[in-house]
């Protein structure tokens, strides 16, 4: 089916407040078990490729053309996202390919810079039909806002989309990226906070350092889109481990990549599962 529109997927979703699952890409074989899991689940999907998984490939062209193929074959619907763009020119490249959804990250940028910057993305994206999801904050490095410690305020996380013009709003409230532990305390008082004052649906980066029962609590709490890359990448990089462990002569890529692929098709499906509190499946 054509791509999605994220803007109707995540709406109706903050509605019902259930979670939709957004998960990343560097792979061919990444994009393969995401659209496996999601067709399994009979759940929307939004697949990620990050500026960091561009840099990889030497250019976002390539590895957006799998994915949009993929996408446009699967039996549910998919949404294709640019994810932690912090240079506007690629977000005009995947605009350009066909993406639906990009995100800028202005995280590390001074407050009024990230404020005009990504109005100016928002204005362009827009233009095109394509969403925007911002970021707010003040710290930069790797982990934008989602350092440890740092926390959005609602009210200014409101006039932040007011000034902006943005679909969606990555916001801190206890998580951190690359976490290899599921131990981060949400701070889910926050969460509801915030999603009382703004009107928009809600992000939550880092969530692989979320154990279950939080991510099945946060969402009925207020947040909507759930960014999971770290843990999936674990668990497609433990079958790599155990099967080349196994088998010290195993030389056919074929034989170790092809078990890993279709152990994190089985884990997205269990998370997306798991992000509707409707169900019970997914509970471990």
């Amino acid at each position: 089916m054509p791509l999605a529109d994220p803007r109707p997927i995540l709406a109706a979703a903050r509605t019902e407040r259930r979670g939709v699952g957004a998960f990343n890409t560097t792979l061919l074989e990444h994009a393969e078990a995401l659209v496996a899991g999601a067709e399994a689940a009979k759940a929307p999907l939004v697949m990620q490729i990050s500026e960091n998984a561009v840099r990889y490939h030497g250019g976002l062209r390539p590895l957006a053309a799998a994915a949009l193929a993929l996408a446009e074959a699967a039996d549910v619907p998919v949404v294709l996202h640019l994810d932690h763009a912090e240079d506007v020119a690629l977000v005009h490249e995947a605009v350009s390919l066909g993406f639906t959804s990009v995100m800028f990250d202005g995280s590390g940028l001074p407050d009024d810079e990230n404020r005009a910057t990504t109005r100016r993305v928002v204005e362009h994206c827009h233009a095109h039909g394509v969403a925007v999801e911002a970021e707010l904050g003040e710290v930069g490095g790797k982990d934008g806002v989602h350092a440890p410690g740092v926390r959005t305020d609602p009210e200014q996380a409101r006039r932040f989309c007011a000034d902006t013009g943005d679909d969606s709003l990555a916001v801190a409230v206890g998580t951190s990226h690359a976490m290899a532990s599921r131990d981060a305390v949400v701070d889910l008082d926050l969460v509801a906070a915030i999603a009382d004052r703004v009107p928009v649906p809600l992000v939550l980066h880092g969530s692989s350092g979320v154990d279950d029962a939080t991510l099945r609590t946060v969402v009925t709490r207020g947040m909507t889109k759930v960014n999971i890359a770290t843990h999936l990448n674990k668990v497609f990089t433990q079958v790599v481990r155990e099967r080349l462990g196994a088998d010290p002569k195993l030389m056919d890529a074929r034989k170790y990549v092809a078990p890993a692929r279709d152990a994190m098709a089985a884990e997205v499906e269990r998370l997306l599962r798991l992000l509707d509190p409707r169900t019970t499946a997914g509970q471990r």
